[in-house]
């Protein structure tokens, strides 16, 4: 039997601080989380105790995986704030993603980039990262000089798609030497961490991370950047709006009513915001059965393209439910990296960017 959230805080009761607090009484113990025999949950203390508390994480760590019906326990140890000053050193300090934002002037532009496409959902589940690394991919097939920047800060999904799993390099501590591959330059905070390592933040490490990976990066010469939002209509993409200079957003949907109320929050964020909408996507917008080559709409068909008529936005184009696209993306070689037919639709899209000069 899984140990319950009451027996795993009293169990945590036991560890004392230096001033005669226990940990669950001193608010450290944060997200909570049991799954099973698994139990999850970060330590979140004080800036100026952080570089002396690891002996309290593996401590808490040892109390709870002792408990009956847990086998496995996971304790992060956060500690929000500024650092303490590290000791000289003759070697470039490690770079570090995370932190609260630098005083900037309002939309900034990025330094090299011409262009910045954000690609938005109303809601997760819809491809969005899918289409945006195609996209990428596709532009770059078309000479495009192209960058892919993974700001799904709490599901960092691109590393994987586009088949790079290398730590990014920072010769002086400062600069982000960014991975390349398939023609286009990457950066996600996936690459920062392991690959199953929660980021457990809030907002403005979130802007943090944003905010160094748009203007820490060394990005080059690129006539695009394309920026995978997270889902939704938080922090990061309030932060792009407002601290960097982008050109438009493409906003990605299915064809399901569901999936286009969520679009629609999305759409007036942007409205919001002032950034200009320069079209929808519909993703698995029609399903082909390989076998018999019958054509079934499983979540509606022309959705999108109704909404982007009924809003007076172009409709940039339809991708179909396929699996190898999902294949590709998983094996990390996006299909319009291939010569597939599935290829075809991205192509298509990404020269309509072109021709309109979005992209």
């Amino acid at each position: 039997m899984a140990a319950t959230q009451a027996e795993i805080l009293d169990a945590l009761k036991t560890l004392k601080l230096q001033d005669g607090r226990d940990v669950v009484s001193a608010d450290y113990v944060r997200a909570l989380s049991i799954e099973g025999t698994t139990v999850r949950f970060v330590l979140e203390v004080p800036p100026e105790l952080g570089p002396t508390m690891e002996p309290l994480r593996q401590a808490a760590e040892k109390i709870v995986s002792g408990l009956d019906g847990v086998e496995k326990a996971s304790v992060l140890l956060t500690a929000h704030g500024p650092a303490q000053a590290a000791p000289p050193s003759k070697e470039p300090p490690q770079l570090k993603i995370g932190g609260h934002p630098k005083p900037s002037a309002d939309q900034a532009p990025v330094a090299g980039v011409d262009r910045i496409l954000a690609i938005a959902s109303g809601k997760g589940g819809v491809g969005k990262s899918t289409v945006s690394s195609n996209l990428a991919v596709a532009l770059a097939r078309q000479g495009r000089r192209v960058g892919l920047l993974d700001a799904d800060i709490y599901g960092p999904s691109q590393p994987r798609m586009m088949g790079v799993n290398k730590r990014p390099s920072s010769p002086d501590g400062k600069t982000i030497i960014p991975l390349k591959n398939h023609g286009v330059t990457i950066m996600s905070i996936g690459l920062m961490l392991e690959e199953d390592q929660a980021v457990v933040w809030r907002g403005p490490m979130l802007m943090g991370a944003l905010q160094q990976m748009l203007g820490q990066v060394e990005w080059g010469e690129l006539d695009v950047l394309i920026v995978d939002l997270p889902p939704g209509t938080g922090d990061v993409q309030l932060t792009l709006a407002q601290k960097a200079k982008v050109t438009g957003a493409i906003v990605v949907s299915t064809p399901q009513d569901v999936a286009l109320l969520d679009a629609r929050k999305a759409l007036n964020m942007f409205e919001k915001t002032k950034t200009p909408v320069l079209g929808m996507i519909e993703n698995m917008s029609t399903y082909i059965c390989p076998n018999c080559g019958h054509e079934e709409h499983l979540f509606g068909h022309g959705g999108a393209a109704s909404e982007a008529e009924r809003l007076g936005l172009p409709f940039l184009g339809e991708i179909p439910l396929n699996i190898d696209i999902r294949l590709a993306g998983d094996g990390g070689t996006p299909i319009a990296a291939t010569d597939s037919p599935h290829a075809e639709a991205y192509a298509k899209i990404a020269a309509r960017l072109v021709a309109g000069g979005m992209a």
